[in-house]
This record gives structure tokens, C-alpha cells and sequence, in this order.
């Protein structure tokens, strides 16, 4: 019984030298998984996922319109937001930073969850006759809500966006407070996901 204590107890110790060891390795690798985006090509419309307070997606959104890779973006948009819905405070925010307000589609509705943002958004899609779509979103979300809308729509092609966020980098996410709230939430939806909650 001893023996096999200190067999654990040996590798507990040269578990933890190793992390210590490779620790940005291991961090870097756990933020990199939660980005699948990929360069944006033509198509027929940008969709800008809710739940950026920042508004950086909707600035990648506009930044796509003006390049020419869409002519609008739907701007996902869940009340509950102060009375306003969240592409309310989003477009203008968009337009005070330079671009025209017609870049922007106002998409209001109720979802709660990515998942139920995915079935309502592609349901709009489908009733606009869309065929291939920009889905713009925060780097860290890019995977799960890629999974989540490839199932929802297999008949259209998806091409996830990255949009910048303030405060999560795939390769220093654990320097800052908000950089790992966002990938502790991130991974927690993540693995919900995968059980099926």
C-alpha cells in the first residue's frame, strides 16, 4: 500500500513539473480550441451574433459590408437590454463609429441562447432566400456557434468570422481577469454542448 502511494505521489509531482513546465503550451492550446474561424469570402449576407457589448462584432460586421464580402448584416438582436433590443443600441453604435446605417439589417426577437439564436436566425435566412452567410462572431465563440448553426442550416454555407474581443487572446487569455471569465463560460457552454445540456 505504501509502494503504491508513492508511486501517486511521484506522479502527482512530475504531472504538476510538467504543467508547470509547459503551462503557456497547455493555456494557449485550451483558448486556441475554442476559435474555428476562418478568412471571409463573398456571400450573401453577414449575420452579427447578439451578446458583444463592446460592439466589436458589429464593427467586423461593418468592416465586411464596406469590403465588399456582403452587402448587408442582419444584426441579431434579444431584447431585455434596458427596454431596447440589442440591435437597437448596436446599429447606432456601428453608424457613430463611421459606417451607414443601410449596411445594417435591425433582426429583433427573443432568443435566449446561442443555440436558440441559431434556430431563429436561420429560420430569417431561409425566409430571405439566403444561400451562403457570413457569421460574425467573438473569436472565442466561433467553434461552438459554428457547430451550432452548421446543424441548424447544413443546407447553406456557413463561414465563421472572428471578431476581435478586448480582452480574450487565444495565446494570453489568463493575464487578465476578463480574459478568463470569458474562456472558463466559453469552455463551460462548450462542454455542455458535447453531454447534450
Amino acid at each position: 500500500m505504501a509502494r503504491k502511494l508513492r508511486i501517486l505521489a511521484l506522479l502527482l509531482v512530475v504531472l504538476i513539473a510538467l504543467g508547470l513546465v509547459f503551462e503557456q503550451r497547455i493555456l494557449g492550446a485550451i483558448g486556441s480550441y475554442l476559435i474555428d474561424a476562418e478568412s471571409p469570402v463573398k456571400a450573401d449576407i453577414a449575420v452579427v451574433l447578439a451578446g458583444d457589448g463592446r460592439g466589436n462584432r458589429i464593427l467586423k460586421a461593418g468592416e465586411l459590408v464596406k469590403q465588399g464580402f456582403v452587402s448587408s448584416a442582419l444584426v441579431s438582436g434579444p431584447d431585455g437590454n434596458f427596454g431596447f433590443s440589442e440591435c437597437d443600441l448596436a446599429i447606432p453604435f456601428a453608424v457613430k463609429a463611421g459606417y451607414p446605417e443601410s449596411y445594417f439589417v435591425h433582426f429583433e426577437n427573443t432568443a435566449r441562447s446561442t443555440y436558440d439564436e441559431a434556430r431563429v436566425v436561420v429560420e430569417e435566412l431561409h425566409r430571405l432566400g439566403v444561400h451562403s452567410v457570413l457569421v460574425v462572431t467573438s473569436d472565442y465563440h466561433t467553434r461552438r456557434a459554428g457547430r451550432m448553426y452548421r446543424n441548424a442550416a447544413p443546407d447553406l454555407r456557413i463561414t465563421m468570422v472572428a471578431a476581435p474581443d478586448t480582452y480574450f487572446t487565444q495565446d494570453g487569455w489568463w493575464h487578465n481577469r476578463e480574459g478568463q471569465k470569458t474562456a472558463l463560460y466559453e469552455w463551460m457552454k462548450t462542454v455542455a454542448v458535447w453531454v447534450g445540456i
